[in-house]
């Protein structure tokens, strides 16, 4: 089966084209700010690298956030587009999950978080002893503290962290967890398109494959956009 796999929750978006479990081209570049000018030229390089068309696909798969707005966003329309184009189902995935498949076969659970900014985080919790990760935590979004103490209450071993927002808080989750706490090499804070296509392929042999109009990103808070919304309303209500 051919995959196309998108990543576009960072700065650093990845694409790849898969065959089976064969990787048959990769790409990862700096997105910030230039997503919309840089996707597809990078789809179609690959496409030249690799032979294929966009027919020749079989799926297309993408990360579904949580993440950048405007990146998952980015990503999940051009997945969309170009299965329409080929008649072909796509699948999404999370990001958080994403993340993890950096840790398979990690004998410890394995903590994603992503800064969410507002003194926030996106967070999950999973075991990858099985390659695939399996959710202990489920995708949420909450406060740093409130996290901490909800993975005090669900194991006692060692966690490995990775994320941005493992970074920005790594003083917090240190005082909360001591040396049970450990953090990845820089390599393993990056998400990489080719392991999600083993999300991709894992999901459409579980039968998750959609039809591209119910693919749908998940942002598990509002946008600063609705945000600036909402104040507004707020404001003439209180006028």
């Amino acid at each position: 089966m051919n995959i196309l796999t998108i990543d576009t929750s960072f700065s650093l978006a990845s694409i790849a084209i898969t065959a089976g479990e064969k990787v048959l081209a990769e790409a990862l570049f700096n997105a910030d700010r230039c997503l919309s000018a840089r996707l597809i030229p990078e789809i179609e390089r690959l496409f030249s690298i690799t032979g294929h068309s966009c027919k020749e696909i079989d799926l297309f798969a993408c990360s579904i956030g949580p993440g950048s707005f405007t990146g998952v966003r980015g990503g999940v329309a051009t997945t969309q587009g170009l299965a329409l184009a080929a008649e072909k189902p796509c699948i999404g995935f999370s990001t958080l999950a994403l993340l993890a498949m950096n840790f398979p076969l990690a004998a410890q659970p394995v903590c994603t978080i992503l800064d969410a900014r507002k003194g926030e985080v996106y967070a999950a919790l999973f075991g990858c002893s099985g390659g695939i990760p399996t959710a202990l935590i489920n995708d949420c979004v909450l406060a740093p503290e409130q996290l901490l103490a909800t993975l005090l209450e669900k194991t006692d071993k060692g966690i490995i962290f990775t994320g941005d927002g493992a970074q920005r808080y790594r003083e917090i989750i240190v005082d909360h967890l001591g040396e049970r706490a450990i953090f990845a090499p820089f390599p393993y804070q990056c998400a990489s398109a080719s392991k999600g296509a083993l999300l991709a392929l894992d999901g459409y042999h579980r039968g998750l494959a959609t039809d591209p109009s119910r693919l749908l990103p998940v942002y598990l808070r509002p946008s600063e956009a609705e945000y600036a919304k909402i104040e507004r309303q707020q404001s003439l209500k209180q006028k």
